[in-house]
């Protein structure tokens, strides 16, 4: 019997004990282990939760798997096991973890420092790009603080959602922020049109709507700090016609899902996924518009001027970001919400800024570095896996471009014939081969051999189970890095 083998190991000293996971509720001792690759939750003693607890007994012992239905059990008994919301008077930062394996060393990173992270953070896109639902990335995220011993709180982010079916799943099954994505009702067109194209298009715009805007901007200056933002009529004609739906689409959503959600839900704003960047006053209208009808906005998030692209550096003037990136957090200091960096993946060169210009006060997303760190211990340590993975992607580097914009250039990358397995780890140095491998995970995770079986997912998870400390050290080192920069103490 597995049960039984499993805990005679255990007995005898020859299985992997989490030494923080040990907790008890009304008699019941309950601690997290290892065991031929897998990990289970032992539970001992009597009481509510060892009856919950589903699982197999042996020596009144029971061996229960990491399943949705005992997840929900820790958290009837386990209250920091839950997710919650942080508000907006602390910084947080977006943890997403698309292999469901990296919350054990996304907290031992954020352990003992100055911020609340968000460790279940996916969007629908990952999702189906990775296989998951969004049980499992709270079920991921609740067992990674207890593995931990992680009592001081955890959020859970609905990412990137545009529908309301969408928005509604996520709510009911408890996840406690939700990033709403207004880029289906931004108007690109007008954000490039002429001005001719757009006065015409202003003027057909039924007249109380016009009005509304002009009495509340045309012609007037606001002073944020020590910036000014003006609205003559051109500027504010573009503004509204970019910005007019995706303002009422916001609204809509919060009075309808947010405000009546039953409890605290952080509400973010992207407005980052449009084809040019957020002006300031763009974005002081729309959060002014907001506040305006009382919704309660937790974090917003423009395009920045610049490149934000996944997994490389900040691509541009970081003099005109600065002077931006003022305005911006400047505006967000005013109507009483967090500045919200996505894409924020190892964007070194410009994380002191956003710590010193928000004070402190920040949302900041990463998602696919943790990928990568992952990627880069399997080339640390199965060579063989890791060339498979990099030429699969290269024959696949198209099919990704659709889900996500990157300016990699593939002649940029060696060829792996000319590097050695103790320099294929280098490779995630690379802007191209970073790109390559970040943009093509769901293409890897799901690809398939001729019978079916997995083609890398099963090895690519079997290595980094064997190499668990390994890849928890390497998330230490590089989202410390993120936070050292960002100033987080």
């Amino acid at each position: 019997m597995k049960a039984q083998s499993i805990i005679e190991r255990l007995a005898a000293g020859q299985v992997h004990v989490y030494p923080r996971s040990r907790h008890e509720s009304e008699g019941t001792r309950v601690q997290m282990i290892k065991a031929e690759g897998r990990k289970y939750l032992v539970a001992e003693g009597s009481g509510k939760l060892y009856d919950e607890l589903r699982g197999e007994e042996a020596d009144g012992v029971k061996l229960c798997e990491l399943s949705h239905e005992n997840r929900l059990v820790l958290n009837r008994h386990f209250p920091f096991t839950v997710p919650q919301a942080f508000g907006k008077q602390s910084a947080t930062i977006g943890l997403g973890d698309r292999l469901g394996i990296a919350g054990p060393g996304h907290v031992q990173t954020v352990r003992g420092r100055a911020i609340h992270p968000i460790l279940a953070q996916q969007s629908i896109r990952e999702l189906a790009l990775t296989g998951r639902d969004y049980k499992q990335v709270i079920d991921a995220a609740a067992y990674a603080v207890f593995q931990e011993g992680y009592t001081e709180g955890y959020g859970a982010d609905g990412d990137h959602l545009k529908k309301e079916e969408d928005i509604r799943m996520a709510l009911d099954l408890g996840f406690t922020m939700l990033t709403l994505d207004c880029s289906e009702q931004i108007d690109n067109e007008a954000a490039q049109a002429g001005e001719s194209e757009v006065k015409r298009k202003y003027e057909e715009l039924p007249e109380s709507v016009r009005s509304h805007y002009e009495a509340k901007y045309l012609d007037k200056t606001f002073q944020v700090g020590p910036h000014a933002i003006h609205f003559d009529a051109a500027t504010l004609m573009r503004d509204v016609l970019v910005y007019r739906e995706a303002i009422q689409f916001m609204i809509y959503i919060y009075e309808k899902y947010i405000q009546t959600a039953g409890r605290a839900v952080d509400f973010e704003i992207s407005i980052d996924e449009t084809l040019t960047p957020t002006a300031p006053g763009s974005h002081f209208l729309v959060a002014s518009e907001l506040i305006g009808k009382n919704v309660d906005i937790f974090s917003m998030a423009p395009r920045f001027i610049g490149e934000f692209q996944k997994g490389i550096d900040y691509i541009g003037d970081i003099a005109q970001f600065e002077r931006e990136l003022a305005v911006h957090a400047a505006i967000a200091d005013r109507f009483g919400y967090k500045l919200s960096i996505h894409s924020g993946s190892d964007k070194f060169s410009v994380f002191a800024l956003v710590g010193r210009y928000t004070n402190g006060r920040f949302h900041v997303k990463t998602a696919g570095t943790n990928w990568l760190e992952a990627v880069r211990i399997v080339a640390k340590t199965n060579p063989g896996l890791y060339r498979r993975m990099h030429q699969y992607a290269l024959e696949h580097f198209e099919e990704a471009t659709a889900y996500y914009h990157v300016t990699t250039n593939l002649n940029n990358i060696r060829p792996l014939a000319d590097v050695s397995d103790e320099e294929l780890p280098s490779y995630m140095n690379e802007n191209d081969a970073r790109q390559l491998l970040h943009i093509t995970y769901g293409l890897l995770l799901q690809a398939k051999k001729d019978d079916g079986s997995s083609l890398f997912r099963d090895e690519f998870f079997r290595t980094l189970s064997e190499r668990e400390e390994d890849y928890e050290a390497a998330l230490r080192s590089h989202i410390g890095k993120h936070l050292d920069l960002l100033g987080v103490k």
